[in-house]
């Protein structure tokens, strides 16, 4: 009988989590300010690119099959909207610890004359301060959200696909889809401008670039087992970390869907500061991130260890 009621249990529960997985859109509370969700079924693909694909580099090999467990992912760029609100709050009076500390003053306008309110990406910010975002947004929404792994960005934006970009293999067409080199003026732009993929994701190619969680390695994929679930390079140091992507400045062949990028301390160059921010790049205007929230939430305990673990 017990058998019996734990089968029914996780059917009913799965029910749900079926029911409930769609699009939403989430107020960030007391503001008027809200992001939207898309629903990032599981499954399975095939990580990085083949030597055949035009732009093709070494890291992008060797091919392996992952598992992906399902997510949420941003259907944009988190904007300046959202993270100057992050930013800009006033201090809790009764703090939780490090819960709501905030990015110091950039040294320079990070959006060079960009734009900044009405749907602009939010960008020049270290990885270190757009996973400060993610703790903060745990702390007024209660929904843990994090930045995605390189596999899991990889597999959202494919969307099914095995090409070189989600639409298939003509560079042509990437005007329709993204900001890059040919199309952008030298500047990133609103976002949602273009077509999204098939999962209704915009902008995952070009506009700006996004950190993923994991710290850079150019043979990770020969480290990676066939089958494995959700691989992920574990972040031990501050540099190099993971950008997927591509961005406003690129060539079509690095916005392709398997191609990475290294962050790299140069970005911070003309920050005069000693030591330098570990919250801004003076010169990466190119770079920003989006969120995901995985399905299983962990625990406030698993939560609070996420973060330690990532924020040194």
């Amino acid at each position: 009988m017990r058998k019996i009621l734990l089968i029914f249990l996780t059917i009913l529960s799965q029910h749900i989590i079926a029911q409930d997985f769609k699009a939403y859109e989430q107020t960030i509370p007391n503001t008027s300010v809200k992001f939207k969700m898309m629903p990032i079924p599981a499954g399975e693909f095939t990580l990085g690119s083949p030597e055949t694909e035009q732009g093709h580099e070494a890291d992008e090999s060797p091919q392996v099959k992952v598992k992906i467990e399902a997510f949420w992912m941003g259907a944009y760029e988190v904007t300046y909207d959202e993270y100057q609100l992050f930013f800009e709050e006033e201090r809790d009076p009764e703090p939780k610890p490090d819960a709501i500390t905030r990015p110091s003053p950039p040294y320079i306008d990070f959006t060079l004359g960009m734009g900044k309110v009405g749907g602009f990406p939010a960008n020049s910010m270290q990885q270190y301060a757009a996973l400060m975002y993610c703790k903060w947004l745990y702390y007024k929404t209660g929904i843990f959200h994090r930045l995605a792994t390189e596999a899991e960005w990889e597999y959202a934006c494919r969307a099914g696909s095995n090409t070189a970009y989600f639409f298939g293999n003509d560079a042509s067409k990437l005007s329709e889809y993204a900001w890059f080199k040919d199309n952008s003026g030298d500047r990133y732009h609103h976002v949602g401008e273009k077509k999204p993929n098939a999962w209704g994701l915009y902008d995952m190619l070009g506009n700006v670039a996004e950190w993923t969680l994991d710290q850079y390695d150019e043979t990770f994929y020969q480290k990676i087992q066939a089958g494995e679930t959700n691989p992920y390079n574990t972040k031990l140091k501050r540099y190099p970390s993971t950008v997927k992507g591509g961005n406003y400045q690129d060539v079509a062949t690095q916005l392709r869907s398997a191609n990475r990028l290294k962050s790299d301390a140069v970005w911070n160059r003309r920050d005069p500061q000693i030591p330098k921010s570990k919250w801004w790049n003076a010169d990466s205007p190119f770079v920003g991130f989006r969120i995901i929230r995985p399905v299983k939430q962990p625990t406030k305990e698993e939560v609070e260890a996420f973060f330690e673990k990532v924020l040194k």
